[in-house]
């Protein structure tokens, strides 16, 4: 498998600044806005954003965490038991303006599982979606409100987003089978 990083360190950070200039002009104060990272990696886009936001709006925004794992659509094929998380969800959900955080979105299932996911929790007023990388390929009608870059792909290849919080590193790789290579 060949793979090339097509955003770096500088980079995402200038992605992520820029996002969060886009959620603070549509929210400005950000009143009701609750920030809600998908396990993992959206977890730890979603702390940088909540720290950007806090600099511009005076203020720390409730940041929960969600994990999906048991709204999954394939759980039933995936080999032996799937790996659950914890979700934690420090605000009222009810009447809020949600913003869910994730990495990469690809067909729109984790999406769907999150917003399962997070009707449990109650009735948000709004969710938004926001995705470091949109990568397109969509099986399920979702379309991110904020994405940090649109990558045309092909279904073969893979977008993998290593975080220093996880991974020691900032990147995104787009990643292809040798087969996709030479094809």
């Amino acid at each position: 498998m060949s793979a090339h990083v097509i955003l770096n360190r500088e980079e995402i950070a200038r992605i992520l600044d820029r996002l969060a200039s886009q959620i603070y002009e549509r929210h400005g104060s950000c009143a009701t806005l609750q920030l809600v990272g998908i396990q993992r990696r959206g977890v730890d886009i979603a702390r940088r954003l909540a720290a950007l936001l806090a600099r511009r709006i005076g203020r720390e925004l409730p940041l929960g965490t969600l994990d999906i794992n048991l709204y999954r659509d394939d759980w039933t094929s995936l080999a032996g038991k799937p790996q659950l998380g914890q979700s934690r969800i420090p605000a009222p959900v009810d009447a809020a303006d949600i913003l869910l955080v994730d990495d990469v979105l690809f067909t729109g299932r984790t999406v769907r599982a999150a917003l399962e996911a997070l009707l449990d929790y109650g009735r948000p007023r709004s969710v938004e979606l926001l995705v470091l990388v949109d990568r397109g390929h969509r099986e399920l009608p979702i379309e991110a409100t904020y994405a940090g870059r649109n990558v045309a792909t092909r279904r073969d290849e893979r977008i993998d987003v290593l975080l220093e919080e996880r991974d020691g590193l900032d990147e995104v790789r787009l990643s292809r089978t040798d087969a996709a290579t030479h094809a």
